[in-house]
C-alpha cells in the first residue's frame, strides 16, 4: 500500500518538477566527461525527497530513529540542492556529508562491527559518506542509479521485515516506491535527473537506513555476517562501482573526484553492450547481491564466508575485465606511470602470476571446504572439522607446488583450450596423490575418508576450468565493438584454418572485421553452423551471398585452393565489388605480378584505390621489393 502511494506521488510530482525546471533554465548540458548527448532537467530528487517525506509522515508509524534518517537525509538533500545551484567545492560537499552523519551517530545510530564503540563510530563515519558519494557516483547512466537503488531498497526492507522491524520496513517500500515512480522518466532515455540533491539523498537515506537493522523489532539476526555482510551486499554495486573507478583513475594518474566516462557502465557499453542493456546487467547484479544478503543471514556462518568469498570472486574476474577496456588516453596514461606510487601499481596489475597463484589458494581452500560440507555438514566440533583446519596449510602448499610443476602457470588464460584442461586435470590428479601421501605421513594417527581427497579434485578441478575460462566466457558474453561496427567478412574454408580465421577476426580489434558467415566447397558442409554462423555452399553463386549477406571481403583461409578456383572466386567478387583477402599475418596489397597470376589482364579492379585481392604477409613472403611466390595449385 505504501509503496503504491510513494510511487503515485513520484509519478505525478516528477513532470511537475521536470516542467519547472524547464522553465527556469536547470538543464544539464552535455559535456565531454557525462553520458548524455542532450539538455536534459535537473532537480529530479525533489520528487523523490516530496515522495518519500509525504508517504511516510501519513503512513509509517512514528519513531524517534526513524525521524533521525529522514532529518539527516533532508539535510543531505538541501545540500545537493545547493550544489546543483551554485555548483559549490568538495570539500564543502564534504563538511555537509560530516555533518548529517554526525548528527545520525550523535543519536545513537552506529554500525555494531566490533566490539569497540569510538571504532564502531569511525566506521559508522566512512559508511555513510562512502555510500552517499558511491550512490552519487553511479548517477552515471540513465536509470542507473534510482533503480540499483530501488533494489537495495527492496532488499533492506525484506530484511527488516525478517527482522520483526514492521517499521522500518514500510519506510523503505515507500522508499523503493518513489524511486520507482521517478524512474518512469529517468530511464533511457531519461527526461529528468536525479541531479546531486537527489543521489546524496537517496545515498544518504540508504546508508542512514542500514543502521536501524541493529535497533528495535522482533530481534536481531541470526548471526554476524548478517549484521556485517547484509548492508554490504545490498549496497555491493556502488561500492563496487566506486572502488573499481577510483583505483583505475589512481593508476592512470586521475582525481577519484574528476569526472569521467571509465565507469562500469561505461565500460559495459565500450565492450558491445548497448546502454539499456549494460543497466540492466547491473540491475541482475543488484537482484544478485540482494538474494545472497537474505541467504547469508540464514545460513551457519562457514556457509555464509565461503559463500561471500565465492561472490567476491566472482566480481574480481568482472573488474578484472573492466579494467581492460581502453577509456584514458595513451599521453595521459604515460604520464601518470611517471609518479611512483601509479608506477608500482601499474607494475602490480602486470604481475599475472600473483593474481593466480593467489586466486589459486582460495579456490584450494573453497574446494576442500566444499568437500568437507558436503561429506559432514556445516562446520561443528566433529573430528573430521579439527582434521580440516590442521590439514588445509599442507593442502594449499602441495597443491601449489604441485601446480607450479605441472605447468599450469605457464598458459594464457585468454587461450585456454582443452590442451590446458587436461594440464589442470594433469596436476590436480598429481596433486591429490601427493596431498594424500602428505597428509598420511603428518597426521597417520587420525583417521581420514578416503572419499574427501575424490570429492576434493573433482570440486577443485571444476573451479580451476572455470577460473581459466572465465575470461573467453566474458567475452562470449560481452561482444567486442568491432562485432558491430566492422567490416563485414566471409571467410572461404569451413575446416580448421577457417575455424582459426574466425576466432582471430573475433578477437583481434585491430582488424576491425566481422565474419557473417562460412562458405565452402565440402557439400556435406552446406547449411551446417560454425560457430553459430552458416556455412554456404561454394557450388553456389558467390556473387549472390555476398549480395544477400552485404558482404564487404571475402577472405581465403586455406591454401588448398586450385589456382584456377581462386581464379573463379576472384571474378564473381570482383563483380560485385568485393575485396579478397587471404589469412596469414598481417595484410599487404598484391602486386601487379601476384595479380596477373589469378586475374586475367582484361579484369578491372573492385576499387579504384587498391587491389581486389589483399594477401596477407607470412614469413616466407619477400617484402622489400622482391617477388612474392607464385600461387601453385595442389597436386
Amino acid at each position: 500500500m505504501v509503496t503504491a502511494i510513494a510511487f503515485a506521488i513520484a509519478a505525478i510530482v516528477t513532470p511537475m518538477v521536470r516542467a519547472i525546471a524547464r522553465r527556469a533554465g536547470a538543464v544539464a548540458q552535455p559535456k565531454s566527461d557525462r553520458w548524455h548527448t542532450k539538455p536534459t532537467a535537473m532537480f529530479g530528487g525533489a520528487a523523490i525527497f516530496i515522495a518519500v517525506v509525504t508517504s511516510v509522515l501519513l503512513f509509517v508509524p512514528h519513531s524517534r530513529d526513524r525521524w533521525t534518517v529522514i532529518a539527516a537525509s533532508a539535510a543531505l538533500f538541501a545540500v545537493g540542492m545547493v550544489d546543483d545551484i551554485l555548483q559549490i567545492k568538495p570539500y564543502q560537499k564534504l563538511i555537509g556529508q560530516l555533518l548529517g552523519a554526525s548528527g545520525v551517530v550523535y543519536l545513537g545510530l552506529v554500525l555494531p562491527w566490533t566490539g569497540s564503540f569510538a571504532l564502531n563510530m569511525m566506521i559508522t563515519f566512512l559508511w555513510l559518506i562512502g555510500i552517499t558519494n558511491a550512490v552519487n557516483m553511479l548517477d552515471n547512466m540513465d536509470g542507473l542509479a534510482a533503480g540499483v537503488s530501488a533494489i537495495a531498497a527492496f532488499f533492506l526492507a525484506l530484511n527488516f521485515y525478517i527482522n520483526g522491524q514492521t517499521g522500518e520496513a514500510l519506510m523503505l517500500c515507500a522508499f523503493a516506491g518513489a524511486l520507482l515512480g521517478f524512474l518512469l522518466y529517468n530511464h533511457h532515455r531519461a527526461s529528468i535527473f536525479m541531479g546531486d540533491c537527489g543521489s546524496m539523498f537517496v545515498g544518504f537515506f540508504l546508508s542512514s537506513s542500514a543502521l536501524l537493522a541493529s535497533f528495535g523489532g522482533g530481534g536481531r539476526s541470526r548471526s554476524v555476517v548478517a549484521v556485517l555482510a547484509v548492508p554490504v551486499l545490498v549496497l555491493v554495486i556502488p561500492i563496487f562501482d566506486t572502488t573499481f573507478v577510483t583505483l583505475m583513475r589512481k593508476m592512470a594518474g586521475r582525481a577519484a573526484s574528476q569526472g569521467g566516462r571509465d565507469h562500469t557502465s561505461h565500460r559495459l557499453v565500450a565492450l558491445g553492450l548497448s546502454e539499456r542493456s549494460a543497466v540492466w546487467m547491473l540491475y541482475a547484479f543488484a537482484l544478485l547481491a540482494g538474494t545472497l544478503a537474505m541467504i547469508v543471514r540464514q545460513v551457519p556462518l562457514d556457509v555464509s564466508v565461503a559463500t561471500i568469498i565465492g561472490f567476491v570472486v566472482v566480481l574480481t574476474f568482472l573488474g578484472v575485465h573492466l579494467g581492460r577496456v581502453r577509456v584514458y588516453e595513451e599521453t595521459e596514461i604515460a604520464a601518470a606511470r611517471e609518479k611512483p606510487i601509479v608506477a608500482f601499481l601499474v607494475d602490480l596489475s602486470h604481475k599475472r602470476r600473483v593474481f593466480e597463484v593467489a586466486l589459486d589458494v582460495v579456490l584450494i581452500v573453497l574446494a576442500y571446504y566444499a568437500t568437507h560440507v558436503l561429506l559432514f555438514g556445516p562446520v561443528s566440533n566433529a573430528q573430521q572439522w579439527a582434521l580440516f583446519l590442521k590439514t588445509v596449510p599442507a593442502v594449499v602448499f602441495v597443491q601449489l607446488a604441485t601446480f607450479l610443476a605441472t605447468g599450469v602457470y605457464r598458459g594464457i588464460w585468454r587461450y585456454a583450450s582443452l590442451a590446458d584442461v587436461a594440464v589442470y586435470a594433469r596436476a590436480v590428479v598429481f596433486g591429490e596423490v601427493a596431498t594424500i601421501l602428505t597428509v598420511v605421513f603428518l597426521f597417520h594417527h587420525m583417521a581420514f575418508v578416503r572419499s574427501i581427497f575424490v570429492l576434493d579434485a573433482l570440486i577443485l578441478m571444476t573451479l580451476v576450468t572455470t577460473s581459466r575460462f572465465a575470461f573467453r566466457l566474458l567475452r562470449k558474453l560481452f561482444p567486442a565493438p568491432h562485432s558491430r561496427t566492422g567490416r563485414r567478412v566471409l571467410i572461404y574454408g569451413a575446416g580448421d584454418a577457417g575455424e582459426l580465421l574466425y576466432r582471430e577476426l573475433n578477437n583481434n580489434p585491430a582488424l576491425n572485421s566481422v565474419a557473417v558467415g562460412f562458405i565452402d566447397d565440402d557439400p556435406r558442409k552446406t547449411g551446417k553452423l560454425l560457430h553459430g554462423l552458416r556455412v554456404y555452399g561454394g557450388n553456389g553463386s558467390i556473387g549472390d551471398i555476398c549480395r544477400s549477406q552485404r558482404v564487404e571481403a571475402v577472405v581465403l583461409s586455406t591454401w588448398k585452393l586450385t589456382l584456377a578456383r581462386v581464379r573463379e572466386v576472384a571474378m564473381q567478387c570482383a563483380a560485385e565489388g568485393v575485396a579478397v583477402e587471404r589469412m596469414d599475418i598481417g595484410i599487404r596489397p598484391l602486386s601487379e605480378q601476384e595479380l596477373s597470376w589469378v586475374l586475367p589482364s582484361d579484369a578491372e579492379p573492385a576499387h579504384d584505390s587498391r587491389s581486389p585481392i589483399m594477401v596477407m604477409r607470412d614469413a616466407q613472403t619477400p617484402v622489400a621489393g622482391r617477388p612474392a611466390p607464385a600461387l601453385r595449385p595442389n597436386h
